[in-house]
């Protein structure tokens, strides 16, 4: 299974608020840290506020900050929320608009698919963000990071 887009960047947007959880950050500097689309990133983080993953602050001194704990946001949780189709084949024909595959009634391969989608997930469901966030080699990535709060 391959990630959208979406969800890659959704990643890395939490990653990076979760390295500096004292500080609040722009959508711009998220995306000139990453080299990625200011105005896909605001898609983006607009989805994760949806979600309560992030809380946005307007006006001076704004920015973008994670809602809650980095232990209390599940990797799973983030990309089920982010993925809008995590149909792994298209058996019933629904998201091309077209026939129903000829061999749905005999196949037996949406049940191990099925299944290998859920151990996926299980994975995922495992980990949250602190356990993948590792400050040190982010901040090697992103000298910013280092840098003391004000």
């Amino acid at each position: 299974m391959r990630l959208t887009l979406h969800t890659d960047y959704a990643l890395r947007t939490l990653l990076y608020l979760g390295a500096r959880p004292e500080v609040r950050v722009s959508i711009r500097e998220i995306a000139h840290a990453y080299g990625i689309s200011e105005n896909h990133l605001v898609k983006v983080v607009h989805r994760l506020g949806q979600g309560e993953f992030i809380k946005t602050i307007r006006g001076r001194g704004g920015g973008l900050m994670l809602a809650r704990p980095a232990e209390e946001i599940r990797i799973g949780t983030v990309v089920r929320f982010t993925e809008e189709d995590m149909m792994l084949v298209d058996c019933d024909g629904l998201s091309s608009g077209g026939r129903p595959c000829i061999l749905s009634p005999a196949c037996r391969l949406r049940g191990v698919l099925g299944e290998a989608l859920d151990a996926f997930m299980g994975v995922l469901d495992r980990y949250t963000l602190a356990d993948i966030l590792q400050p040190t080699d982010l901040a090697r990535l992103f000298p910013e990071l280092a840098k003391p709060s004000s």
